[in-house]
């Protein structure tokens, strides 16, 4: 079979999958498990031979006709360059992951079958968008990834907070489509075409009319999509789905289709200068904005969500300096390492027992009783806060170096301000990444909470992917910079000196800090019990004690919930921590922008629709009914009344007549 025949089969066949699991689903797992497993394993395969057949050589391109719309033509494209071909051998590998995962993670769970077909469908939507050539087809998978997500993160709609967070996922991320759908439609205007080929010739050849207003737009889609700020709310209440739900999310779909459509489409955004700057704005605050967030976090979902959201800011920050290169070899990166994280606090969450345990307040003796997990977690979080010679250390300098580089001066195509801003971010977020992921290494595995019940050895379907992922993990960015270049435009990803330098240093200086920090509040809380932070009885001994605690510990009623006291995070934000752990407020803060003063103005309809449109209708109906019934009355069916009605009716007639005769 030719290449294109092969990408055909890469999207098409979890596609089938999806289809046969949701009219089969109910046959049993013994066919449903193979069904989910089987055809994303036999697309990855075929994601490897595309990639193969690419060769990070020139890309492929094919293209037919779907339907005449008598305006701009839309086609059923294919465009695989070298980062479209990676990028689907991510994508294929992880859903192939959590395929496998979740067959041991949700073996007792009765809506599994649905479940594995949207997993299904949620890869090939994915994948649709990595290989699309044209934008409309392109928006097919975007918008199916939307739906996908809203149904997989209300899996659990037995609980109000994963029925909350589905309709908050789908409605944010719609609030970005509908601009963006607007930036589609007028930047095909302009170009003339849907094709992503002739966009960019028509760019190339200054055939944008609006470059400025379309790439704005199409930022508000992919700030909804990638949870950048200031749509990223979603993203951290998203945790209340299925940890494998999670870790395909955050990994390989969804979020990574923003970051995807503007490396595909990065010269309409640097045919704006104004947008460049826009973007690094956007990249800076949500790469610190998160990390100070995750810092604060007690669930262990909540801190790989804010993670994932400042980690997709190091890609759009790259964006914003011109450097997709970089931005897309962090996306693969960052995809290995943050699946593992995820399936690996699933592993932890399993045994467990139950999600609420999720608290790393709450976790004791961990690393003896997940020796897989905790080895490869190990693994995945130094790669996360960028130590070598660990894959995110590469990928992450690549974004460092990409900035330096245009603080030099050596680009025309972003503006310095976008270099400093992002490379002064960029380092600022290194630290606090190496000291957040420091405390939740410290906290899930050497804390001292109370200790979970043991549910015994998790399935080892859960176990050999985590050593499948931790892999890519260790070896990835090592392998990369020396065999990636023709792949990625040929830029070279060799570490540069100077931001190795500052962007280690500042990573294992947060890392230092925050164990320090942890011993010194570890050491004082073994001093006074937790009851005293608790109850913090009058005359107790140990009353001082028990207030230096209850500064960065706030007093709990219920001991058994309290947080624990040697969390490093509290003592390291000081003031911060709290607006840090509520997401600085920006909930409530669009809560009074946008949700009051709609709920206001449909309180406002609802009382004109029934005190004043109602009123009218029901007045409109009731005069005639008053009217016939004055008639009613008036038909007695006595002959009587009848004629002392015409006398009386011809009396007023003679009286009228005498007195416009006498008037006249």
């Amino acid at each position: 079979m030719t290449t294109t025949t092969l990408a055909v089969l890469v999207p098409l066949l979890p596609f089938l999958a999806a289809v046969a699991g949701l009219l089969l689903g109910r046959t049993g797992p013994g066919f449903v498990r193979p069904l989910a497993v089987l055809p994303t394993l036999a697309s990855l395969v075929l994601a490897c031979l595309v990639a193969a057949g690419q060769g990070g050589g020139r890309a492929i391109d094919a293209a037919t006709g779907l339907t005449p719309t008598g305006s701009v033509p839309i086609e059923l494209a294919l465009h695989i360059d070298g980062f479209a071909a990676l990028t689907a051998v991510l994508v294929a590998l992880v859903a192939t992951c959590v395929q496998i995962y979740s067959t041991g993670y949700l073996r007792e769970d009765p809506r599994y079958p649905s479940y594995a077909a949207l997993v299904s469908l949620f890869t090939s939507a994915m994948l649709l968008v990595v290989y699309s050539g044209d934008l409309m087809v392109l928006l097919v998978g975007w918008e199916i990834m939307g739906i996908c997500s809203y149904f997989l993160v209300g899996h659990y709609w037995e609980t109000p907070e994963a029925r909350a967070a589905s309709l908050k996922a789908f409605l944010v991320t719609k609030l970005g489509d509908v601009p963006f759908l607007i930036g589609l439609f007028a930047l095909a205007t302009d170009a003339g075409s849907f094709r992503v080929t002739k966009v960019l010739g028509a760019v190339a050849s200054g055939g944008l009319d609006h470059p400025t207003l379309i790439a704005l737009l199409l930022l508000a889609g992919v700030a909804g999509k990638s949870a950048q700020f200031p749509l990223h709310t979603w993203l951290p209440d998203a945790m209340a789905g299925p940890t494998p739900v999670s870790a395909l999310i955050h990994a390989a779909t969804m979020v990574a289709a923003g970051v995807y459509f503007i490396a595909r489409l990065l010269p309409v955004f640097e045919a704006s200068q104004a947008s460049m700057v826009v973007l690094a704005v956007m990249a800076a605050v949500t790469m610190t904005g998160s990390a100070l967030a995750a810092l604060a976090q007690d669930d262990i979902k909540r801190v790989l969500a804010y993670s994932t959201i400042g980690q997709l800011g190091y890609m759009t920050g790259a964006l914003a300096v011109g450097d997709r290169s970089a931005a897309v070899f962090h996306l693969l990166s960052h995809g290995a390492f943050k699946a593992l994280l995820f399936l690996a606090a699933g592993v932890i969450i399993h045994a467990s027992g139950t999600n609420s345990l999720a608290a790393m307040s709450r976790m004791r003796n961990l690393r003896d009783r997940i020796p897989d997990a905790y080895w490869t977690m190990t693994v995945a979080l130094l790669a996360l806060a960028a130590i070598p010679p660990f894959s995110g250390f590469f990928s992450k300098e690549s974004v460092l170096g990409a900035a330096e580089h245009v603080v030099g001066g050596h680009t025309e195509h972003a503006p310095g301000a976008a270099g400093w801003t992002v490379l002064l971010a960029g380092l600022l977020t290194a630290l606090l990444t190496a000291a957040y992921a420091t405390r939740l290494w410290l906290l899930a595995f050497r804390g001292q909470g109370a200790e979970a019940p043991d549910h015994g050895r998790q399935p080892i379907a859960m176990n050999a992917v985590l050593w499948v992922l931790a892999v890519p993990s260790l070896a990835l960015g090592g392998l990369a910079f020396r065999l990636l270049p023709d792949w990625f435009d040929g830029r070279d990803l060799t570490p540069a000196l100077t931001t190795s330098v500052l962007g280690t240093g500042v990573a294992l200086v947060g890392g230092i800090v925050t164990y320090a920090t942890w011993r010194h509040t570890t050491a004082l809380a073994a001093r006074v019990p937790l009851g005293a932070v608790a109850a913090h009885p009058e005359g107790d001994a140990g009353r001082v004690e028990a207030e230096a605690i209850a500064a960065h510990a706030p007093a709990y009623g219920d001991v058994a919930h309290a947080p624990d006291p040697a969390d490093p995070g509290r003592l390291l934000l000081g003031p911060l921590h709290r607006p840090a752990a509520a997401g600085f407020h920006l909930d409530a803060v669009y809560t009074a922008l946008f949700v009051r003063p709609v709920r206001a103005g449909a309180s406002l309809v609802r009382f004109l629709d029934r005190e004043v449109v109602d009123t009218y209708v029901r007045g409109a109906g009731a005069l005639p009914q008053w009217l016939g019934a004055a008639a009613r009355r008036a038909q007695t069916g006595n002959v009587q009344t009848y004629v002392s009605a015409l006398l009386a009716g011809t009396v007023v007639l003679a009286v009228a007549a005498v007195l416009v005769a006498t008037g006249a």
